[in-house]
């Protein structure tokens, strides 16, 4: 007897397949996301940021021994140590913070009429705002590295005459590869002064000079040239950069 009319009949699968091919992909959020123009100079604007944060932290605890120069290799082209003064607040000068030698002077900027003068780039403050630290480093060579000086020039582009900031002996009076002709002058307490970007120097090593010499004139460096003719000015505590701003009396 024969069972075909007891058979039940099977369900066909009605879920919906899909086919390869048959409908379009659709673009991922994040291929939309790249496809914009700003996206990767934004990010590589945020990773410099961070990775000047972390070179400026590792500067910051390296002994000496690490950061010995080889001649006529600058404290920028080393990763000199770069500190500010525990009481001193970004840009602002402390008079407890600005040592006094033993002939009585204070640092002073090394330029007359500071009014006539405009800062090109400042110094590197790790607790300035995220705008202010971008501006304060030096690109060269695809190396990113925080500026450890003031770097002053004149509102017209002229040439000027670079003064003594503090009474001492000159330690160095020599040509950099980069950065013109570099004064390092030698004084108490432990403090030099440096000062790049020049021509002219009218100084020689071991020569005593007074606050105020003229010791040199302003010129351009090839690492700092979208500066212009500026001076390159820093201060060094016990081989420690420190913000010349906050080291100098307000007149």
């Amino acid at each position: 007897m024969s069972n075909e009319g007891n058979k039940t009949p099977r369900k066909l699968d009605e879920s919906p397949r899909s086919v390869a091919g048959m409908v379009p992909a659709r673009p991922s959020g994040w291929r939309k996301l790249f496809s914009k123009r700003w996206v990767f100079p934004a990010m590589y604007m945020a990773a410099a940021a961070i990775i000047v944060t972390i070179l400026w932290l590792n500067t910051g605890g390296q002994g000496k021994e690490s950061n010995q120069a080889v001649p006529g290799q600058t404290s920028e082209e080393v990763g000199m140590p770069v500190t500010n003064p525990d009481t001193a607040a970004p840009g602002e000068a402390e008079a407890d913070a600005a040592p006094v030698t033993a002939t009585g002077e204070s640092i002073r900027w090394p330029v007359d009429d500071l009014e006539s003068f405009t800062t090109t780039m400042a110094f590197y403050d790790s607790s300035a705002s995220e705008e202010e630290r971008q501006a304060a480093v030096v690109f060269h060579e695809n190396t990113f590295t925080p500026h450890t000086a003031v770097d002053l020039a004149r509102k017209d582009g002229a040439e000027f005459d670079v003064l003594a900031a503090l009474s001492g002996e000159v330690k160095v009076a020599e040509q950099t590869p980069k950065n013109g002709f570099e004064v390092i002058i030698q004084h108490d307490n432990g403090l030099e002064t440096v000062y790049q970007s020049l021509k002219d120097v009218r100084v020689t090593v071991g020569q005593q000079v007074q606050q105020g010499d003229v010791i040199a004139t302003a010129d351009q460096s090839e690492l700092e040239a979208d500066e212009g003719i500026h001076v390159h000015f820093e201060v060094r505590s016990n081989g420690q950069s420190v913000n010349p701003a906050n080291w100098i009396k307000s007149e």
